[in-house]
């Protein structure tokens, strides 16, 4: 590998810090940019965009928790490019490999040494009418929920233009398999292991109890109109980007061209990981 993208958690400190350590030990083999923003922040000439990251590239490397690694996937917009996740804190299903191992892990993914876990984004579209309005490829999930004080919501929900139900709650949530460790696993949905290509469609605070998940096959496309006049009501993908709905409007979400390709850890597998992030088996 010749070069190499790395993008940072935004104001944090450990982030640069371990940034400029990636340049001072593998800067004499590869070509090293760094994200804009990280760039500026530490006096750093090669840089670039974050809407162009993983142009001309060979490795992507994230430093920060699951939010950085989500907004870098989405911005790479089908450039089959694969990416380290290097986890600063928190819980990190997605940057999987800690700071400790970082070095050793690196070494051995510019050399060709590392495995791949293939991972489906959903596309997601508002359509307003007869007019596109709205439109991402996101890795997590799509969410539709209330204003904290708007009133039970109503979503006519459709799976392949077959009516599905009307679901009356607090939201829905659309997610992919990589996604389910989280909203949707909150709000009641299962864990489904990463490399499947399912949909998973979650129902929050359902009116109806009989209201529960359904995970879908990945060629369906799944509808949502929103049914509700006079509540306020929100679409939030990846838990980063806000858009507004109106009464009407058709939340349409299917399996999206473009993919995101995230190196495994070396010394760790996914259920050691699951298990070690949601605690199972502690008192």
């Amino acid at each position: 590998m010749k070069n190499i993208h790395i993008v940072c958690k935004r104001s944090n400190e450990d982030a640069v810090s371990i940034a400029k350590t990636i340049i001072d030990s593998f800067g004499h083999k590869c070509d090293i940019f760094v994200d804009d923003v990280t760039a500026k922040a530490m006096h750093y000439e090669k840089t670039f965009e974050l809407e162009h990251v993983g142009d001309d590239t060979d490795l992507i490397v994230v430093l920060g928790g699951d939010g950085t690694m989500l907004s870098a996937s989405r911005h790479l917009k089908g450039k089959e490019v694969p990416i380290l996740g290097v986890n600063l804190g928190g819980l990190g299903f997605l940057t999987e490999t800690s700071v400790e191992e970082l070095p050793l892990t690196l070494e051995k993914v510019i050399k060709g040494d590392f495995g791949v876990s293939r991972r489906i984004m959903l596309l997601v579209t508002v359509k307003r009418g007869d007019e596109q309005v709205f439109e991402f490829s996101i890795l997590n999930d799509a969410v539709i929920t209330k204003d904290a004080l708007a009133r039970i919501i109503d979503i006519e929900t459709f799976i392949n233009e077959e009516y599905l139900t009307t679901y009356k709650g607090d939201g829905l949530i659309f997610s992919t398999p990589t996604g389910s460790t989280g909203y949707s696993l909150a709000a009641g949905g299962p864990l489904i292991y990463p490399s499947l290509t399912n949909i998973i469609v979650t129902p929050i605070c359902p009116h109806m109890l009989t209201n529960r998940p359904i995970i879908l096959p990945e060629g369906v496309t799944a509808k949502a109109v929103l049914a509700s006049r006079e509540e306020k009501v929100l679409l939030t993908i990846d838990g980063q980007i806000g858009f507004p709905l109106e009464y009407g409007d058709e939340v349409v979400v299917r399996k999206s061209p473009y993919t995101a390709s995230l190196i495994k850890s070396s010394s760790k597998g996914y259920f050691e990981i699951l298990r070690t992030k949601l605690k199972w088996g502690e008192r």
